[in-house]
């Protein structure tokens, strides 16, 4: 009889900073304030959290900076915890796509009002006949990236303008050759613009906490 395999892990990793006055969501903040950019972004975070943490078709991990704040004890739920460690946002995404073990990886924002988990499953799989899936976003970056990473993760993240209209065709340069899939476009809410599109979803959101 022939051996059965277990199915590779799916490893959904969020990426968070520690949701404090002066270190979440400061050009947020600038447009709305800060008391009302970190109430939003905890009630983000802790939305996205809920959502995913206990779904059984991935493994729920958050990627926390700054990494002193990991044992903190304001994170939310029993979802368990890794730092970022050092480095720009590429390279601790590439980091994270690098140490985690066997499996299909991908790694999202927690600031993405309208995502469901329906976003997730279908980013897993295309990433399944892909080397690479993006979730486009509205402002020219992305909300959601997956890499494939046998034998080793590419180099996907280097020279990325990111915080910028360039992003996602910067990163995607980086991949020239590879088989790419783009998941649903959401918008993340980084300033004044995107939280008036997105501020419906916010506000359900932050009524909720």
């Amino acid at each position: 009889m022939a051996k059965k395999f277990a199915r590779p892990r799916r490893y959904l990793v969020i990426m968070a900073k520690s949701p404090r006055l002066g270190l979440a969501k400061r050009r947020l903040g600038a447009a709305i304030g800060d008391v009302a950019a970190i109430r939003f972004y905890r009630a983000c975070l802790s939305n996205t959290c809920l959502r995913f943490g206990s779904d059984p078709r991935w493994q729920t991990l958050l990627a926390i900076t700054p990494d002193r704040d990991l044992l903190a004890s304001d994170w939310p739920g029993n979802i368990p915890r890794m730092a970022q460690g050092p480095g720009d946002l590429g390279q601790r995404m590439q980091r994270i796509f690098a140490t985690l073990p066997p499996g299909d990886v991908i790694v999202i924002g927690s600031d993405i009002p309208a995502i469901e988990p329906s976003h997730i499953a279908r980013a897993f799989h295309l990433l399944g006949g892909a080397d690479a899936v993006f979730g486009p976003a509205m402002d020219g970056g992305y909300w959601l990236v997956g890499l494939k990473r046998m034998p080793v993760p590419p180099n996907a993240f280097t020279k990325v303008r990111w915080s910028g209209p360039h992003a996602l065709a910067d990163t995607l340069a980086n991949l020239d050759g590879k088989k790419i899939a783009l998941a649903a476009t959401l918008s993340d809410v980084d300033g004044a613009g995107a939280y008036q599109v997105q501020r419906g979803s916010a506000e359900r959101l932050i009524s909720r906490c």
